[in-house]
């Protein structure tokens, strides 16, 4: 499948995926795309910075490759380790052969047969059609300086080293999306390197839109209550404040429960499908969720 030739085409293509996405970040997946850069998705967790890369994948037809990002991750977990097992059974099946060539034995331990490849390798390669896949860099923030450092080598040249193999170059460079929750800063370098984007909450109507896509069982009422509920508890001091992906889950936990109206009692027995932590489940105990939902049902115009 062709790349889209246009910033229109980039939405209808999300689009047919069920991803709602504005103008804006059709914009930057664009240019991505056309300029070969990788993308840079930064926001809150939950607002579908890791859903682009699975729509993109999707709906480009290529192989969706993922490294989930985490604190002591370095580049050989990364990039590609031996199989040492094999090998080890491969020594002791020379030995029991008797008089094995060392050199002969040595190329064949260290050659493609016992390589495990991890997913930057394995982003280096490309599909049986001749494609090159989507490389989701995900969570970068949870990894440390020294990492980040290979990782700008790597998205410069497209290319990694193995000692007893050398130096493997993509083809073709593959379409690469880095997220990051912002726990902490990523360093600048890396940021130049690729195209940004802040990921937002989606406004009333586009995170409507978001539901029905998702979750198109819901009336439109109750898919209305739901958001209009989720975006009042954003404007609350809570410790995390539930993202796109909770209004989806809240949803279809709505669903399974036949529920067609919000009320107080059916929120604090969903709870936990919108609020992770207990301080902020507790707070919402009691008079607070029937204010917060008297809110928001205040908030919305008649259909």
């Amino acid at each position: 499948m062709q790349l889209p030739q246009s910033i229109d085409a980039v939405q209808q293509m999300l689009d047919e995926q069920n991803y709602v996405c504005g103008r804006a970040l059709a914009t930057v997946v664009f240019l991505s795309l056309k300029l070969g850069r990788p993308l840079f998705l930064e926001g809150e967790a939950g607002v579908g910075k890791t859903e682009i890369a699975k729509a993109l994948a999707a709906g480009l037809d290529r192989r969706l490759i993922r490294l989930q990002c985490y604190e002591g991750l370095d580049a050989s977990s990364a990039v590609y380790e031996w199989n040492f097992a094999a090998q080890m059974i491969a020594i002791r099946t020379a030995e029991a052969a008797g008089g094995a060539d060392r050199a002969a034995l040595q190329a064949e331990l260290f050659s493609d047969d016992f390589l495990v490849r991890r997913p930057l390798l394995q982003a280096m390669q490309p599909d049986e059609q001749g494609r090159a896949p989507v490389l989701l860099i995900d969570e970068l923030d949870r990894t440390d300086e020294p990492f980040e450092a290979f990782l700008l080598e790597a998205l410069s040249d497209f290319q990694v080293t193995i000692p007893e193999l050398g130096t493997i170059k993509a083809a073709e460079p593959p379409i690469v999306i880095l997220t990051s929750n912002r726990t902490r800063e990523v360093h600048d370098a890396l940021k130049r390197r690729c195209l940004y984007h802040w990921v937002d909450y989606p406004d009333f109507a586009r995170e409507v839109d978001i539901l029905n896509a998702r979750a198109p069982a819901a009336s439109d009422q109750l898919s209305r209550e739901v958001v209009a509920f989720v975006q009042s508890l954003r404007t609350e001091d809570l410790f995390k404040k539930p993202g796109v992906a909770e209004t989806i889950d809240w949803a279809n936990c709505l669903l399974a429960l036949d529920v067609v109206t919000l009320s107080p009692e059916v929120i604090a027995d969903t709870l936990g499908a919108i609020l992770k932590y207990q301080d902020d489940i507790a707070r919402l105990q009691g008079s607070e969720a029937k204010r917060i939902l008297d809110q928001a049902k205040a908030s919305l115009e008649p259909v």
